[in-house]
């Protein structure tokens, strides 16, 4: 009951805002085909990714939406580190065709006013208090715990609005016709029985064995696409800075100084702790005033709660009565509850108790309540030894951070100075010497961070030290050597290129021997005895739609969906599915939906074929657009930063 009667909290409204953008620009993104623009920048600009109509994308800017996407797609949890290149490569293209789309709403004149902008805020009732506006300060304390400042919350929310406007003009004219419906609703709901045979590329591949001849003439053909393929690798001597391993002292001066800075981040508003058992009305639920009903309900109600002044158990009855499933298994409890959390009624009657009385029935929207208050807080201002577990740990963090800071800007000092070895000695340090890296290696007390990387990969080697970040703390790096990127003899490549090798051969088999199959079934009319000859296996299926799955034959959608078009006792051509198997259908069965079925499905197929069609227009609209601007050269990309991004991807698969 309390997701009924609560409003959501103030975090939940502003993560929604922000997710609210990112959906809004993915369903743009999504939507375009992958591909790069040729324009690149005649420069490099160090840290800029792209400038898109006269602004600047920096590597920044797609490092934080990437792990801003990451976060998205894993629930809040941090992103690994390993999955970070892939993410890069999609927060840069979504960032690119997202200015690209709110630069085309500006011309438009579709970006969002400030008063749409407030319009849309004052949806959040934790933003607006009886149509007042909270404040900056209290404001900018609830974005915090989101990372987000004022500016870059509104800015989201503008161009969220901004993008939703875009999207409604381009696609609001889009419809579907009746007849469209219904052949949709047919197609989706015939169903198909048939033999299936199959032949594994895993079994094929079995029959290829390259001679040494063939694999080095396969090598010759591949020297172009292995050109290089050896990356660039580095060495570098370094210093890691752990924040773990400072011994950092919090002082109560430091404690007080926290507290007295954030004082309104420690008040508290006032809180009742409440039971409650729900008597439902069908009004509540249906929308339709009953008033016999009603007043069985409220009978009940007031009958429950003699029960409970002559000393029956509030949380066994609550179990027993309650029509709240959510706090009846928990003896009717709701918690801690304050205001402008609930219903009207139920907070008026619930504030307004004295602590271990019995009110009710109250009448809300939901039914009758009766309510006990179990305890009581007034609002009030909570003291430093009260919120001292909570800040404690935020101070020694700060100043953990702090001595981390002056600490790698003196060891960067100092090496460059007097000499790591030197500088190490002073502060209780050791210098790790590496062998070859390339950038995707993991490294002792660094692990992969791309900060480190990109740091060492850049230096010239024996360049000066220099103090750069990593995923735990800082390092003070220097590269001492460096082999450029290769291309790898034949004994290198062997491995490698005998897989490629049976793998392109088994592909070019696997077609062979399923064309084979489908042209001795159909001379024979008997998909049975070809697939005997051949070797294949022949199982038969369900009666199935397409929106179903057949084992080793995938998803009715994919290449079987030639069984929809076949007559019975017809034999099909060869199909590879996405499960990469060769099969041959012959269809035993065709059925076609009822009128019931059809009536039943129509809904749900008329908003599937209208968002597709949307999808497709909004598709060719910013496919467009993306050309358009790309040659007019409003897109520039640059190449080093493109390419280092890239590459980063390719050598995590």
């Amino acid at each position: 009951m309390i997701r009924f009667l609560q409003t959501p909290g103030p975090v939940k409204k502003i993560v929604l805002s922000a997710i609210l953008l990112v959906i809004s620009v993915m369903m743009v993104v999504t939507l375009v085909p992958g591909g790069v623009f040729t324009d690149y920048l005649g420069m490099n600009t160090e840290g800029v990714v792209a400038k898109v109509a006269g602004e600047r994308i920096t590597r920044e800017d797609v490092r934080q939406a990437a792990q801003d996407m990451g976060r998205q797609q894993m629930g809040g949890r941090a992103v690994p580190a390993q999955f970070m290149p892939y993410l890069m490569q999609q927060a840069a293209n979504s960032l690119i065709i997202r200015k690209l789309v709110l630069d085309e709403a500006d011309k438009m004149g579709l970006t969002a006013s400030k008063d749409e902008l407030i319009a849309e805020l004052k949806r959040y009732p934790d933003l607006f208090k009886e149509g007042k506006y909270i404040g900056d300060e209290a404001l900018s304390g609830l974005l915090q715990q989101n990372g987000l400042t004022i500016d870059k919350f509104q800015r989201q929310v503008t161009e969220s609005l901004t993008i939703r406007k875009l999207q409604a003009a381009i696609t609001g004219g889009v419809t579907v016709s009746d007849a469209e419906v219904l052949e949709a609703a047919r197609k989706q709901n015939t169903k198909v029985k048939f033999d299936y045979a199959v032949l594994t590329l895993a079994d094929v591949e079995k029959q290829i064995k390259p001679s040494e001849q063939e694999l080095r003439a396969f090598y010759e053909q591949q020297k172009e696409v292995l050109k290089d393929s050896i990356p660039e690798q580095r060495k570098a001597r370094y210093i890691v800075l752990d924040p773990s391993k400072l011994n950092i002292q919090v002082t109560q001066e430091d404690l007080r100084r926290h507290y007295n800075q954030r004082q309104e981040e420690y008040r508290t508003s006032e809180e009742v702790e409440v039971r409650h058992i729900l008597v439902k009305t069908p009004s509540a639920t249906e929308g339709k005033p009953d008033q016999k009903a009603v007043d069985q309900a409220k009978a009940k109600a007031e009958d429950i709660l003699k029960q409970l002044k002559a000393g029956a158990d509030f949380a066994a009855l609550a179990k027993k009565s309650s029509d709240d499933p959510g706090s009846a298994e928990n003896g009717g409890s709701l918690g801690w509850i304050q205001r402008g959390r609930t219903v009207p009624e139920f907070e008026q009657a619930a504030f307004g108790a004295a602590k271990g009385q019995l009110v009710g029935p109250v009448q809300s929207s939901f039914g009758f309540h009766i309510i006990r208050v179990d305890d009581k807080r007034q609002a009030r201002l909570r003291s430093l030894d009260e919120v001292r577990p909570e800040i404690e740990p935020i101070v020694r963090r700060e100043k953990a951070q702090a001595e981390l800071d002056r600490l790698a800007r003196t060891v960067e000092t100092q090496s460059r100075t007097v000499g790591m070895e030197k500088a190490a000695a002073d502060h209780g340090l050791q210098i790790t010497n590496s062998d070859f890296f390339s950038r995707t290696d993991s490294l002792p007390g660094i692990g992969n961070s791309q900060d480190f990387m990109n740091a060492v990969f850049d230096q010239k080697p024996n360049s000066p030290p220099q103090a750069v970040h990593t995923d735990q703390g800082y390092a003070v790096v220097q590269t001492t050597d460096m082999k450029p990127a290769s291309t790898p003899t034949f004994e290198q490549a062997r491995a490698q290129l005998e897989n490629q090798f049976r793998g392109q051969r088994a592909q070019q088999l696997l077609m062979q021997k399923t064309q084979q199959l489908s042209d001795r079934a159909r001379a024979e009319h008997n998909l049975r005895k070809a697939a005997k000859e051949v070797g294949a296996t022949v199982k038969t299926s369900d009666l199935v739609t397409a929106q179903q799955q057949v084992p080793e034959v995938g998803s009715m959608s994919d290449a079987a969906s030639a069984a929809f078009s076949m007559k019975p006792g017809e034999i099909s051509g060869p199909l590879r599915p996405q499960t990469g198997n060769g099969v041959v259908l012959a269809l035993l069965q065709s059925q076609e939906p009822s009128s019931e079925e059809l009536e039943k499905g129509k809904r749900e197929v008329r908003d599937q074929l209208l968002q597709q069609k949307r999808n497709l227009t909004m598709e060719l609209f910013v496919s467009n657009l993306r050309k358009k601007m790309d040659d007019e050269g409003k897109v520039k990309l640059n190449k080093q930063e493109m390419d280092r991004i890239a590459s980063a991807a390719q050598q995590g698969e």
